[in-house]
């Protein structure tokens, strides 16, 4: 959580959202990309350019973990689990 919360401090941190459309449609993190689970295995080139550090969220945790693994696995690094967006909010908004 520390970790995370050091990184949202960083002005080139990039942040993805991989929940569904609608999801993210309902509330999401302002300046967030939304990038479903299901589309991030097609966009990785896109991904590959955003500005690292790169912290990935879902709704608690498992759809992000699932992402991290992958562009991982694709070769990016400094990509990191934020887990839930409620966690994600708590630590931007200095709830936590």
């Amino acid at each position: 959580m520390e970790k995370i919360k050091s990184l949202l401090n960083n002005p080139k941190v990039s942040i993805i959202d991989v929940r569904n459309t609608w999801e993210y449609q309902l509330d999401s993190i302002e300046g967030a990309i939304n990038i479903p689970l299901g589309e991030v295995a097609s966009r990785i080139d896109e991904i590959k350019l955003l500005p690292k550090p790169i912290i990935i969220h879902c709704l608690s945790g498992g759809r992000s973990a699932a992402a991290v693994k992958l562009l991982i696995k694709s070769g990016i690094e400094e990509v990191y689990n934020g887990g839930g967006i409620e966690m994600m909010k708590n630590l931007i908004y200095e709830k936590v």
